[in-house]
């Protein structure tokens, strides 16, 4: 007996953004543990099977393969849901049926994915069309939009509904887009948890140890301003 394929998986990773609180750093570049922050992204959605992998950000920021493609928002910093309509429309000519979002910015990013897994192989096996998709939510109760997969159906529409409203994509909040959603929610203990600040760099540096880029002996970030004397 054949079985039935199981559905289609791609994914966007979001690096386009400004880094306000590092000081304009190059945040998906930054190294926490073993890799830059954009790599473990790319890693989870690897480690799910996500074919293709479209990182919305700036040039450069990977290299493509076979799997890995990079676009960017026009114009560009456009906020996450003018980057993941630049991303949906990379994947038009695949239309997966599923969609998984991550944030550039999470150090526990496969871990965050892996929480995924159990509701995409439930997708596969006993599919709920009540549910749009599954998001983490942390221990404070906040949904982890970014660290979640979608049906790649219901992102389409969210956005074609913002248009008919005449809502542009560029600078929409992110819960416009997904907040309407029918959506499973899955505890999260902290793999969600994600850098935006210097001390919470530190603190997952410091969690799971980092290869630096440069061979500084004072350790210093080549990315990070120094303090004034």
């Amino acid at each position: 007996m054949t079985h039935a394929p199981g559905p289609s998986l791609a994914a966007l990773v979001l690096a386009g953004g400004r880094a306000r609180r590092l000081d304009g750093a190059d945040k998906p570049g930054l190294r926490v543990g073993s890799a830059r922050l954009v790599d473990h992204a790319v890693a989870a959605a690897r480690a799910l099977g996500a074919d293709p992998i479209v990182v919305v950000g700036p040039p450069g920021i990977v290299d493509p393969d076979a799997t890995v493609r990079v676009v960017r928002e026009d114009p560009p910093f456009g906020g996450p849901v003018a980057a993941i309509a630049a991303g949906l429309r990379e994947l038009e000519a695949s239309e997966p049926d599923l969609t998984v979002l991550l944030a550039a910015d999470l150090p526990r990013a496969q871990a965050a994915a892996a929480l995924l897994r159990p509701w995409i192989d439930a997708a596969d096996r006993t599919p709920d069309p009540k549910e749009a998709g599954a998001v983490l939510v942390d221990a404070g109760g906040r949904d982890q939009w970014l660290a979640g997969v979608y049906r790649t159906a219901g992102l389409r529409e969210r956005l074609a509904t913002l248009s008919e409203a005449g809502a542009s994509p560029h600078g929409a909040a992110l819960g416009a887009l997904v907040g309407a959603l029918a959506l499973a929610r899955i505890p999260d203990e902290g793999e969600s948890a994600d850098i935006d600040t210097w001390d919470d760099l530190d603190s997952w540096r410091a969690r799971l140890g980092t290869l630096e880029a440069s061979a500084d002996p004072a350790g210093h970030d080549p990315a990070r301003p120094e303090e004034d004397a």
